[in-house]
């Protein structure tokens, strides 16, 4: 097991946190992971232990109290979370998208507020982008802002909020007409405002109510709500940049980060599937010997290792693209669409091994069963992935006829 999904070229620095993030898994999620996502609780110890650990601040710079550590250590550390469970690595994500995008696009007054109680862990960020009539089609949000004095007026609903419970900082996106005349391209009318509030449910400030948990086949755990703002105020200061109309570049240069995020989670979550498989398939015995010495299931495992391989190399890969400073959205889109479809078969394949026993709750699989389908549509669905690196691709091979 220890021999797959393997990472050259890592600092000291680099293998001590990795090191450290898969002790804490092994000895802290692991064990209890299943039983408290059966009963869709809040796994507060566990986070707690992350926040002991620094985790909340890892790519937060030094000079914000955080480790200023890169995105490849990064997704290695959510790599190593979701092969525990992999709603941990959602809670950490969504903290990590608004604290990308404080760093690169905030103002230095915004930095200064946010960026070193997010680092300590004392404020939990979410992210909104998605409302109840679209998802992926950013571009047809209705939720909107309207200027009053020196202040914002927001109106709308927003759908699959992690983290909406728990958080204390809200990045959402809404449309903006300011300054952009109608008839102009949506995307220049959309602006990121950062919204403070008490953790909780109900009406969490005035204007802004969060109404409950959705409750969700699998990704248990965590919260995910909706986000009702009905007349709410919003200092002009707490637009993410400080000007209006740069929302869409914001979410998406945050977005193209999570999808690295994404795809390390189903690594980590085909990793355990692996384990779970190799391990059973050893202890179960059918025709007299282990299940294990079946060349059908050897097959099996073979394919699933390979599987397990290829995701973790491509994710790397996108990482590094993007520690680089090159542009990634390609690498990105491939690792994510790679990551979560081989991660839904791996899985598949796993409790196909456990047979009959794949269907009980007692064995960890099923959980797993039932949370790698969140991977195939959170951060853009396979066929926005496709879209993504099908233009990409276009551009990079244009015909010169």
């Amino acid at each position: 097991m220890a021999r797959l999904a393997q990472t050259a070229g890592l600092t000291d620095i680099q293998q001590e946190i990795l090191s450290t993030v898969r002790d804490f898994v092994d000895k802290e999620i692991i064990p209890v992971a299943t039983e408290l996502e059966h009963r869709d609780e809040y796994p507060q110890q566990i986070v707690d232990g992350l926040k002991e650990l620094g985790l909340f601040g890892l790519m937060i710079p030094e000079e914000y109290g955080g480790l200023g550590e890169s995105l490849l250590t990064y997704a290695l550390c959510v790599e190593e979370i979701a092969r525990g469970w992999m709603s941990v690595s959602g809670i950490i994500n969504t903290h990590f998208i608004v604290a990308y995008m404080l760093k690169q696009h905030g103002t230095q007054e915004q930095k200064d507020h946010f960026l070193p109680r997010m680092a300590a862990g004392d404020i939990r960020g979410a992210f909104s982008m998605s409302e109840p009539g679209l998802g992926s089609d950013v571009s047809a949000i209705t939720s909107k802002a309207v200027k009053d004095g020196e202040e914002y007026v927001l109106n709308g609903q927003k759908m699959w909020l992690t983290n909406g419970g728990t958080s204390s900082l809200v990045a959402v996106l809404v449309r903006s007409d300011e300054g952009h005349p109608e008839g102009s391209a949506p995307h220049k009318s959309m602006t990121t405002f950062l919204i403070e509030k008490e953790p909780g449910f109900g009406e969490v400030r005035p204007g802004l109510t969060i109404p409950g948990k959705i409750d969700k086949m699998g990704y248990k755990g965590v919260d995910t709500t909706e986000l009702i703002m009905d007349g709410l105020r919003i200092p002009a200061d707490r637009v993410l940049g400080g000007v209006t109309g740069r929302g869409f570049y914001q979410m998406m240069d945050g977005v193209e980060v999570g999808r690295v995020n994404v795809a390390a989670r189903g690594c980590g979550v085909a990793q355990r599937a692996f384990e779970l498989g190799v391990q059973y398939a050893q202890q179960r015995h059918t025709f007299g010997k282990p299940i294990a010495q079946h060349q059908a299931i050897q097959f099996k495992l073979a394919e699933m290792a390979t599987k397990v391989e290829a995701a973790h190399a491509m994710m790397v890969n996108a990482a590094r693209k993007k520690d680089s400073g090159e542009r990634n959205d390609l690498e990105a889109g491939m690792a994510k669409y790679l990551a979560s479809e081989y991660c839904k078969e791996v899985v598949e394949d796993a409790f196909r091994i456990h047979g009959g026993y794949g269907f009980s709750k007692e064995y960890e699989i099923e959980r797993l069963y039932r949370e790698a389908p969140m991977l195939l549509i959170g951060e853009g669905t396979a066929e926005i992935q496709k879209m993504i690196i099908g233009r990409r691709l276009l551009e990079e091979y244009r015909f010169q006829g």
